[in-house]
């Protein structure tokens, strides 16, 4: 029995892996998905000397919230998070809970940006804000495709899931249905 079961586990494992490897025909390839990394960084990294300009300690004399203050010191926070998983996503990026994390750490970035945004409008420099609006929106594009990869990512997983389950349930069978053999009993 253990004869004909390892070829047959050995099918299985090779098919539902063999299938992990390649991917989809919607999942975007490990180049393209690195390209756009480095397109997300770059433009990251053109907001950290723009985010270094606003000087939100200064807005209290104009009547500023101090929570100005805060929010700025976590849009700083919120780029360096985002670079790291980016950074992650790039060394791995089959991964989908690293996807997922640098998607949702660009949104946090970019919310966080939004707040500091009108501060800096009305209490620093309207075109620092204009300029500061205008470096986010470079990735807007680059923004849809990685939630685009995330989608694709998180599909073919779950068919991934999907052809695992249908032949672990067949393993399942064919093994509940092979006749047990009985031992015999010595007196």
């Amino acid at each position: 029995m253990k004869s004909v079961l390892f070829p047959f586990l050995l099918l299985t494992v090779s098919v539902v892996f063999g299938q992990s490897a390649q991917p989809s025909s919607g999942v975007s390839s490990e180049w393209d998905i690195r390209k756009l990394l480095d397109s997300l960084d770059l433009e990251a990294q053109h907001l950290k000397p723009v985010i270094d300009q606003v000087k939100p300690e200064a807005w209290a004399a104009k009547g500023a919230s101090t929570t100005y203050v805060a929010q700025w010191k976590s849009a700083q926070a919120e780029l360096k998070y985002f670079l790291s998983s980016s950074e992650a996503l790039s060394r791995q990026p089959e991964k989908l809970t690293s996807a997922l994390d640098t998607y949702f750490r660009m949104q946090a970035l970019e919310s966080t940006v939004s707040s500091v945004v009108e501060g800096v409008r009305k209490y620093q420099n309207p075109a620092l804000a204009n300029l500061m609006q205008g470096v986010v929106g470079e990735n807007n594009a680059n923004r849809d495709r990685l939630r685009q990869y995330v989608q694709d990512l998180a599909a073919q997983k779950e068919q991934e899931l999907q052809v695992a389950d249908r032949e672990a349930q067949r393993c399942r069978d064919t093994l509940t249905r092979q006749p047990t053999t009985k031992k015999a009993v010595s007196k």
